[in-house]
């Protein structure tokens, strides 16, 4: 019955850390601002959206939800949704997550990849009632009621967007020209690529960035994976990490028990032990030596229980007592540190 309970409530704790991925209330009062994407209708800017209506979304609508962050710290971040007409989506891919409901997708935080920080999900998202843009992606991630899902292109529209123009004819190395260091006029192909046009296609541009980005993320990604922290293993590290702070929590009441067992057994025998002190003295009290009287009755003398034995064997008896108290209490510090440790790992790799 324990063991259920402890269960349950880290089971509710990860619960209450996953909800926080959700977004309860959408209260941001900054205006929201037309793009190619979402056409204004009234006074060159849109109009809120309720976020029960997203999913019932009329033919030629758009919704666009915005994240507002106060630079400063001032002031906690804030989401709203805002509603215009549908503009030019031909350069996004429609995204879809497979078994979850829509609406849950407009309430809740979309990340580019996993893994990433928990304030650090994706500003601007757009809806249509029927699937999610998001510019310059091709996929993302969100955590519905505590699980990771995947939002992914369909087959088509991943097709069409990684399809790339035909490379142009490489040039034989005995053409190619070399750069000289300290020539302004000649540069190398390589960096020709790399370059961001800033006063072109901005779409274009961030695409390019975007995917150098993500080529060097997935590498990280993938290295990590390889490393046991996938979430897979997170979750089941922590599983057994609640079975060992159960099992310790248990083993330590036992031994807080058989410690007081133990403790009840020398408060017994220490009783015993001050009665006959007590004895000795008032027995030697009227003899001509008490000193040299106690030490031969101490030494000597022994005193009638179902096992008769002297002085010396109950002390001997008391001191076996007291290390067993002892020991056991030590024990039960032990395994109790050790409920302590594994529980606090736990909630750390189911929250993480």
């Amino acid at each position: 019955m324990k063991r259920l309970t402890l269960l349950a409530l880290c089971l509710s704790i990860v619960t209450a850390f996953a909800g926080s991925y959700d977004i309860e209330e959408f209260t941001a009062s900054d205006a929201g601002t037309p793009d190619s994407y979402i056409k204004a209708e009234f006074g060159g800017q849109l109009k809120t959206a309720p976020a029960d209506e997203v999913s019932s979304l009329q033919d030629g609508r758009l919704v666009v939800r915005q994240k507002f962050t106060d630079p400063f710290g001032e002031q906690p971040t804030a989401y709203q949704l805002f509603q215009g007409g549908k503009g030019d989506l031909s350069k996004l891919v429609p995204l879809k997550a497979e078994g979850v409901e829509y609406s849950k997708l407009v309430t809740t935080r979309l990340y580019a990849r996993r893994g990433m920080p928990f304030e650090d999900d994706i500003e601007k998202v757009y809806f249509d009632g029927k699937a999610v843009y998001i510019p310059g992606f091709t996929t993302a991630v969100a955590f519905v009621d505590g699980e990771m899902v995947q939002l992914k292109a369909d087959d088509a529209s991943a097709e069409e967007a990684s399809a790339e123009p035909s490379a142009a004819p490489e040039v034989a190395s005995s053409e190619e020209e070399e750069c000289d260091d300290y020539d302004p006029d000649c540069e190398d192909e390589d960096d020709d690529e790399d370059k961001v046009d800033v006063a072109g296609d901005i779409d274009e541009s961030n695409a390019k960035a975007d995917a150098r980005d993500y080529a060097v993320s997935d590498a990280s990604e993938n290295a990590t994976d390889r490393f046991g922290i996938a979430d897979e293993v997170r979750f089941w590290s922590a599983i057994a990490l609640s079975a060992l702070a159960v099992t310790s929590a248990i083993i330590g009441v036992t031994q807080q028990m058989e410690g007081n067992k133990a403790s009840d057994a020398y408060d017994d025998l220490d009783k015993l032990h001050s009665n006959i002190i007590d004895r000795i003295k008032t027995d030697c009290a009227s003899d001509k030596e008490p000193a040299a009287c106690e030490v031969a009755l101490k030494q000597f003398a022994s005193y009638p229980t179902s096992t008769p034995y002297s002085l010396a064997d109950l002390e001997r008896r008391m001191e076996v007592n007291k290390n067993t108290r002892d020991s056991y209490t030590l024990a039960r510090n032990l395994w109790f540190g050790v409920t302590a440790v594994s529980l606090t790992a736990a909630i750390v790799l189911f929250v993480w």
